[in-house]
């Protein structure tokens, strides 16, 4: 590498590291992830729904003796009629369950004395639904009902392997989460990283500062510089989040996991239990065996570190042809969604991949490019063939190649251009320049 070149390099990447900015958020953000991951279930902790009472007028006389309260909902059977009802200060809401609902088809009506709440109607019409189900399967005669309708209850689960010589085990839901965190991680690393070179490169442009720098070093130099310097940022952080996650796998959580836990999960991986002997659901035992293989995290990082690097690399050089070609911001919010579309474009077909990682959509998705990136993070988590990565990969840097090489003709060119935002016209005009 040209001793210039590394200098830029060294500048663009010891401006940035020694940031508080990037030290807070290299620090914070897994512990940020961690909450994010507990957010739900601190949700659902606190935004139980407060305790209502319901008067309940039932024409058929037979549902309301057998609604159940709950811890939200206490029902209460009323003779009274409804506009009587609906004064009573101690309600909260009025159900009104019409003659015709042991049909099975009937609307029945709720008189609330504030807003309404689904989650109170999905429990009001499962519970009536259940009722009148019962009662229809009554009608029938069948002795001793309740009894075979229990004894033909079923719960079956799949217990997910990967079809590899160690039948390695997979959980599909920790693979959607997985392949959703990443893809989405990806996303907003192309896009801050992208525009910090093309934030970078104009706001130098305007200070007249390279000017006076291409005056030693040539544009090419200076663009793959300021790429290969805003790019080991990335990937410093990135190292640095692996790392803290493996030693997370690797030693904090054995020590939170219950001792029952670690045994199914033990059992499990090495062939000595079946899923209907565990002491804890399979799709999570499968999904903490998952979480607690320190060597697959590593894999996992090391590929989304791979992808990270081209991706930007090919991203960037566009962004940087971007930053050269105008004089302020604006006008580059104007072109640069020649890039924003297909990384947004990437995340659309991503999502749709997660849910299909073999269709055909989400393998070509995964050789080209543009998308390339984001498709292969959302589809690596559940074990897509070596090959595939290795093609993407291969297409993706010499992509990297090809976009440098357009990028350059624009940014030896746009640099020393001011006062003008250039159509589009102007940039073939450029690559075209000898």
């Amino acid at each position: 590498m040209n001793s210039k070149t590394a200098i830029i390099i060294r500048r663009e990447y010891l401006e940035r590291v020694s940031k508080k900015s990037f030290i807070i958020t290299t620090i914070l953000m897994p512990v940020f992830m961690l909450a994010l991951m507990a957010l739900p279930a601190l949700i659902a902790m606190f935004s139980e729904s407060e305790s209502r009472q319901i008067l309940v007028i039932d024409k058929t006389g037979v549902i309301a003796p057998k609604l159940e309260n709950t811890k939200t909902l206490t029902f209460s059977a009323t003779d009274l009629t409804v506009d009587s009802a609906r004064k009573v200060e101690t309600a909260d809401a009025v159900l009104v369950i019409p003659a015709n609902t042991l049909s099975g088809e009937a609307t029945m009506q709720m008189f609330s004395s504030g807003p309404s709440s689904m989650e109170v109607e999905s429990e009001i019409t499962n519970q009536v639904d259940n009722i009148v189900e019962q009662y229809k399967l009554k009608e029938y005669n069948i002795a001793d009902l309740d009894n075979i309708i229990k004894s033909i209850h079923s719960d079956v689960k799949i217990q997910s392997l990967r079809n590899d010589e160690e039948s390695s085990e997979s959980s599909t839901m920790l693979s959607y989460m997985l392949g959703l965190g990443l893809t989405f991680f990806l996303y907003m690393a192309l896009l801050l990283y992208g525009q910090m070179v093309m934030t970078s490169i104009i706001e130098e442009k305007n200070n007249r500062v390279l000017e006076i720098v291409v005056s030693s070093v040539r544009p090419t130099q200076l663009m793959l510089g300021k790429i290969v310097g805003i790019g080991l940022v990335a990937v410093t952080q990135i190292v640095i989040w692996g790392a803290l996650l493996a030693s997370m796998s690797a030693f904090v959580m054995p020590a939170l996991i219950p001792a029952d836990v670690t045994a199914d999960i033990a059992a499990l991986n090495a062939g000595t239990t079946s899923a209907e002997s565990l002491s804890t659901d399979i799709e999570i035992v499968q999904a903490l065996s998952v979480l607690g293989n320190v060597a697959y995290i590593i894999e996992l990082f090391a590929l989304l570190l791979a992808f990270l690097i081209g991706g930007f690399l090919f991203y960037a050089a566009i962004f940087a042809a971007i930053g050269s070609a105008v004089d302020n911001i604006q006008d580059a919010s104007q072109l640069q969604s020649v890039v924003v579309i297909p990384i947004i474009l990437g995340i659309i077909l991503a999502t749709t991949s997660i849910s299909d990682p073999s269709s055909q959509l989400a393998v070509w998705s995964s050789f080209i490019p543009f998308t390339s990136p984001m498709v292969m993070m959302a589809r690596i988590p559940f074990g897509i063939p070596a090959w595939e990565i290795a093609v993407s990969l291969v297409v993706l840097y010499a992509s990297f190649l090809g976009a440098v090489w357009v990028a350059a003709k624009i940014y030896r060119v746009g640099i020393f251009m001011y006062g003008k935002k250039p159509s589009v016209k102007d940039l073939v005009h450029w690559i075209n320049y000898k």
